[in-house]
């Protein structure tokens, strides 16, 4: 008898997306940050967060504090342990959209091939893609938590943007230079894009 034989779908007896969303009056979608650390990706998507619950629309946040603290907690960061930590993610992100809920993730997400299997695991038609485009420079000024700093001193390895590579987006739904656009500015941009796919109006 093969593993799974033992299993035994179930999901033709189980409440469907639709009534999750009707129960909700939103659409679940998934916003997905990809930028380099210090970009100011945890601070927009925190920042939209509140704007979308202001608006009455239930929202969960996901990002590399909440996540590498409790579900992946056992991945460190070897290539095949971050292409595993964003499967993992895609794959719980994916069971909060198909309960409705606006999902929003915040990831560095370096590689074409890495943000593609997340978007194909979530559903393409789901998955909004934002680039976060602040520049290398402003990152490092920033460097709240001294990485980029450890990285040139060459105490962390395949840093991204230091000693690894970050391909950017090609096709993004939105770009974001939050050296160049506030946090308020920033999160309009958002709202404009967002609102409507969740069935509300800007």
């Amino acid at each position: 008898m093969k593993e799974s034989d033992n299993i035994y779908p179930i999901f033709d007896r189980i409440m469907t997306r639709r009534d999750k969303e009707e129960l909700l009056k939103q659409r679940g979608v998934m916003i997905w940050f990809t930028g380099l650390s210090g970009s100011g990706k945890s601070t927009v998507a925190i920042a939209l967060e509140r704007e979308l619950h202001k608006r009455g629309l239930l929202c969960r946040v996901l990002d590399g504090d909440n996540i590498r603290t409790g579900i992946n907690n056992n991945l460190g960061f070897s290539e095949a342990d971050r292409v595993e930590n964003i499967r993992r993610i895609a794959e719980v992100a994916k069971l909060f959209i198909d309960t409705g809920i606006i999902t929003i993730a915040a990831f560095i997400s370096p590689s074409a091939k890495i943000r593609k299997m997340a978007a194909d695991i979530i559903g393409t038609d789901d998955f909004l893609e934002i680039f976060v485009s602040t520049p290398l420079e402003e990152c490092e000024r920033r460097d709240v938590k001294g990485l980029y700093a450890r990285a040139r001193r060459g105490e962390i390895s395949n840093f991204t943007g230091i000693s690894a590579p970050f391909e950017a987006p090609e096709h993004p739904a939105l770009t974001l230079d939050t050296s160049k656009l506030s946090v308020e500015e920033s999160v309009r941009l958002l709202l404009e894009l967002v609102l409507p796919k969740v069935g509300r109006g800007v």
